[in-house]
């Protein structure tokens, strides 16, 4: 078993569809039961995720969802890879995007090609199936898009006659223009604690950190639109035109203190912005994040889909389960019944759902959705998620708080990341061609 294992590991992506058969899924077992009924475990750690599990039991008698909250972050996904190696898996988990390539190809979760493939072509665009479908075979169904926006202090930029901006050129333009007006705040953040954004900002500008090729994987974290983003970004926290903070707690208190009053974040973030500064209610607004050139060009700063673990017990109630969660608008309404989460349906079916919901009189009566909606039309084709993201990512965090010090070189700790990452999959048997 370890032997053929690591055989289908040294296959790219585009190899998933031989992996599963090496470690029982395609070829074993694959396809989730017939039978739609019984009892489900469900993990997740996403907001609402005990609403929807309580709306769907009240709507399906013949299934019970038994939700669990579990932790976030590596600790969740250390948690998950244990429980499938003990064979203590729930049937349904969460997985976001950048996490799912590994799984799969890592064999912990099942191929969900012939009981939900059909559902994922069927309904969702493919700026987001790019990201479930690998190696012509589908792993996950997805939950929520996460397109680029910027949110910015109308009041503030009103004030001071300061222009919203439209490409990245002029972005730099306000941040020095948001410094001069007030030497406490500025028009931007670089997280020290977080790459999610850096990488959507490459994912928008036309990076590609990884390719699959017919039998290797070609990895390039530090292509030349990833470094022009990265010596940008780089730039402007060297020159304190954006604030270099953790995108935690301190983020939303430089917010609450007016010390930050610009940032590019995603649709998730109009809600986290409501439910955590409600007292700037009408002060806000939001725009298309800036592009290079102008023209409209997007990427993705979080999302998440939904897995069933390899040894799930009820693999078929599951399925039902995933497909009622993401698709049918009583589940997406139990997702969004807090009021206010702004979460961006992956089904595009489903956005006056949730715009419903959240309502426009936080952000003076603008509809933050029909930004959502066009910057999700102009994500970019192309992207893949590394087999390794989690060495990907921890190589640039470590350095992050360097560059806010001015003791790194941002496209430097591309560089030095894509190095660690090739040697770590060379280590775990995947083939790796140079740029």
């Amino acid at each position: 078993m370890l032997r053929r294992t690591t055989a289908a590991l040294a296959g790219p992506v585009a190899a998933l569809a031989l992996l599963a058969t090496a470690c029982g899924g395609a070829g074993q077992g694959s396809a989730p039961a017939a039978e739609k009924t019984g009892k489900v475990t469900f993990w997740s750690f996403v907001k609402g995720s005990d609403e929807v599990a309580a709306a769907f039991n009240r709507s399906h008698p013949d299934i019970e969802v038994t939700f669990e909250t579990v932790p976030s972050g590596q600790e969740y996904y250390s948690k998950l890879t244990n429980a499938v190696k003990a064979g203590t898996a729930p049937d349904v988990a969460v997985v976001e995007y950048p996490n799912l390539p590994e799984f799969a190809a890592q064999g912990k979760i099942e191929d969900l090609s012939e009981t939900l493939g059909p559902v994922v072509k069927d309904q969702f665009p493919q700026a987001v199936r790019q990201l479930v479908d690998l190696g012509g075979r589908t792993w996950a169904v997805p939950r929520d898009a996460a397109p680029l926006m910027m949110m910015y202090r109308k009041d503030f930029f009103d004030r001071h006659k300061i222009g919203v901006p439209k490409t990245w050129d002029a972005y730099r333009t306000m941040t020095e223009k948001v410094k001069k007006a007030d030497p406490d705040a500025r028009g931007g953040v670089l997280y020290t604690d977080n790459p999610g954004l850096l990488s959507a900002l490459t994912w928008q500008a036309g990076g590609k950190w990884f390719t699959a090729g017919k039998d290797s994987w070609k990895v390039t974290v530090d292509d030349a639109p990833s470094k022009k983003t990265a010596g940008y970004w780089g730039d402007l926290a060297r020159k304190d035109l954006v604030r270099s903070l953790s995108s935690l707690d301190p983020f939303w208190t430089s917010v609450q203190k007016n010390q930050t009053v610009a940032y590019v974040c995603a649709s998730w973030c109009a809600g986290a912005h409501q439910a955590t500064v409600p007292d700037q209610k009408g002060k806000w607004a939001v725009a298309p994040v800036p592009t290079w050139d102008g023209k409209p060009a997007s990427g993705m700063y979080g999302g998440s889909s939904f897995v069933i673990p390899k040894g799930a017990d009820n693999s078929g109630a599951a399925a039902e389960f995933i497909k009622w969660i993401t698709t049918d608008p009583e589940g997406m309404k139990a997702w969004v019944s807090s009021g206010t989460s702004s979460m961006f349906p992956a089904d595009p079916k489903l956005v006056p759902v949730t715009k419903k919901a959240f309502g426009t009189q936080y952000f003076g009566g603008q509809d933050v959705y029909a930004i959502g909606a066009s910057s999700y039309r102009a994500i970019r084709r192309g992207w893949t998620w590394g087999p390794a993201m989690g060495t990907t990512n921890t190589a640039i965090v470590d350095e992050l708080p360097k560059v806010a010090e001015g003791k790194a070189d941002l496209p430097e700790v591309l560089s030095d990341a894509e190095k660690t990452t090739v040697k770590h999959m060379r280590q775990r048997g995947m083939k790796v061609t140079a740029p």
